[in-house]
């Protein structure tokens, strides 16, 4: 069986992106969690040449995969029936477009609101470059999703990659308050509904930890490491 190697599911953005994109395609595979910043991190990642970030899949044979979009195409290639891409090509290209933006863009939002799943903080780094990450997002789902779909209520009607890789904004723009556009409100209520993104936040709230570097706002709980 195939192995997911992620990191902490409250803070772990990219982790979240593999691991519900295959949960939800119904792909098979075995989890390995190492929480991060720690040495079974470092350890386990180092192993794991030349992968040194997480998610990271390894295939049966010991192919090596790394990087969220890589990840991606190599279970499109090998799960053609998953439906990880749309079926049309156009839809197709425009899925990949929506990942491709996430995957080098939104350098604000991804710094001034690193996922936590399980923190309130509403109002926190909503300065002027936020707020216009925060539009151009509103905007590319805006156009993607295009009002009803009667092939379901996600971005491109059927669950997709592109869903999954937006699931991380989703979860920040819950935890500092930010709604979301009337129209983009079936897709975030589709997306929290998924079994995959509900068993990943129950995950998230139950790990307990407190991980300095992605916590600009909150203190540390009286007693933590």
């Amino acid at each position: 069986m195939i192995k997911l190697f992620i990191g902490d599911r409250n803070y772990s953005s990219w982790s979240m992106r593999a691991w519900v994109l295959m949960r939800q395609c119904g792909i098979a595979f075995e989890e390995q969690q190492y929480l991060l910043q720690t040495p079974e991190f470092e350890a386990a990642l180092a192993a794991l040449r030349p992968a040194r970030t997480v998610p990271t899949l390894v295939t049966d044979a010991g192919l090596v995969v790394w990087d969220t979009l890589a990840i991606a195409e190599y279970l499109a290639e090998h799960y053609p029936d998953a439906g990880i891409w749309p079926g049309d090509d156009a839809l197709r290209a425009r899925a990949r477009s929506l990942c491709a933006e996430m995957h080098s863009s939104f350098f604000a939002l991804r710094s001034r609101m690193p996922m936590n799943i399980s923190a309130s903080l509403p109002g926190k780094g909503r300065d002027a470059e936020v707020e216009a990450d925060i539009a151009r997002v509103f905007d590319l789902l805006g156009e993607a999703h295009g009002g009803a779909n009667p092939d379901g209520p996600f971005l491109f009607g059927r669950f997709c990659a592109a869903d999954a890789f937006y699931a991380p904004v989703l979860m920040r723009l819950r935890t500092y308050g930010v709604e979301l556009p009337v129209d983009l409100a079936p897709w975030g209520e589709a997306m929290l509904a998924l079994p995959a993104t509900r068993a990943w936040i129950d995950g998230a709230r139950g790990e307990g930890r407190f991980l300095a570097s992605d916590e600009p706002y909150r203190d540390p709980p009286t007693g933590a490491a």
